[in-house]
């Protein structure tokens, strides 16, 4: 499987009217197929089941490369696995290398969800997400949240994890004052996610930093807080 083979199931996949109203929507100055999510999603499970971690990751940078909106998809797609062995560290640095080349949500946010992995298989690299809070390139500084949605979901974190999860939200109350739109939408959803599995701390935190954030942010974090109209 090359990419270019790749590429072009996908583009059978496509749809060229739907096409033209993705571009219009997504806005990103890239190629767009029309192709579906549930198809995006069907060749890429194919394309895991048939190849070995090293060709998809090969495969994953040759996609990204294409610069196709279905392709860079597809490319985050392949390396979201929980477990990577004998070592998730190529995956992890290719996620990385995508990073600044992000340059909308959607694709961000597949290569975000994929990397959230890389995240929970090593804490550690929660440092390199710390730089990432204090950029000037909003994908970036978004992809640092994004990145740590797995840690609001545990409902029974260990040491580490708990650790982690409060240093993110320290990085969080920085973001408040950030009025960008998708910056404090990213705010709410990891609050969101957050108070299914610990409504007191998410509470907490809307006590401390809600005043400092948009209107419709902490409106939209607290909407699933139990007792919440």
């Amino acid at each position: 499987m090359t990419p270019d083979t790749a590429l072009a199931a996908l583009e059978t996949a496509g749809d060229p009217e739907k096409s033209v109203g993705m571009a219009s929507y997504h806005k990103a100055p890239r190629r767009y197929l029309g192709t579906a999510m549930p198809q995006v999603n069907a060749l890429v499970k194919e394309w895991r089941d048939r190849l070995t971690l090293d060709q998809r990751l090969a495969l994953a940078a040759g996609l990204w490369d294409t610069d196709v909106h279905e392709a860079r998809i597809a490319a985050a797609k392949l390396l979201a696995q929980a477990r990577m062995r004998p070592s998730d560290e190529h995956a992890w640095q290719l996620i990385q290398s995508w990073v600044p080349q992000f340059d909308g949500w959607a694709v961000a946010d597949h290569a975000a969800s994929s990397g959230g992995r890389r995240i929970m298989a090593d804490l550690s690299r929660l440092d390199t997400l710390e730089a990432w809070t204090t950029s000037d390139h909003l994908w970036s500084k978004r992809a640092a949240l994004v990145m740590t949605l797995p840690l609001a979901l545990l409902n029974h974190p260990n040491a580490d994890q708990l650790a982690a999860r409060e240093r993110v939200l320290a990085w969080m109350a920085d973001y408040t004052t950030d009025h960008r739109w998708f910056i404090q939408k990213a705010v709410a959803w990891w609050l969101r996610d957050l108070s299914g599995h610990d409504a007191a701390r998410c509470r907490m935190f809307l006590t401390e930093h809600g005043s400092k954030m948009k209107p419709f942010a902490p409106k939209d974090a607290a909407r699933k807080l139990p007792g919440t109209a």
